[in-house]
């Protein structure tokens, strides 16, 4: 489990994370260092409806982005 982070409560009001057991909500450096470990990004990088597909590939945020 990831140490809570100073920032918890600002973080929280903008994390989109829809993944209800995860440990890493509201400490985005352990959520960014886990996902980049990964190969993928954070809930925040994806719209809500994205994001909600767990799909967060850096394929598919090409395709979002990549217009």
């Amino acid at each position: 489990m990831a140490a809570k982070c100073d920032k918890f409560s600002s973080n929280m009001k903008r994390c989109n994370c829809s993944y209800d057991p995860c440990d890493k909500k509201g400490n985005c450096c352990a959520c960014i260092q886990y996902h980049l470990s990964m190969k993928e990004l954070p809930a925040c990088a994806f719209p809500d409806e994205v994001e909600k597909t767990f799909d967060r590939s850096f394929a598919k945020f090409c395709k979002i982005y990549g217009k």
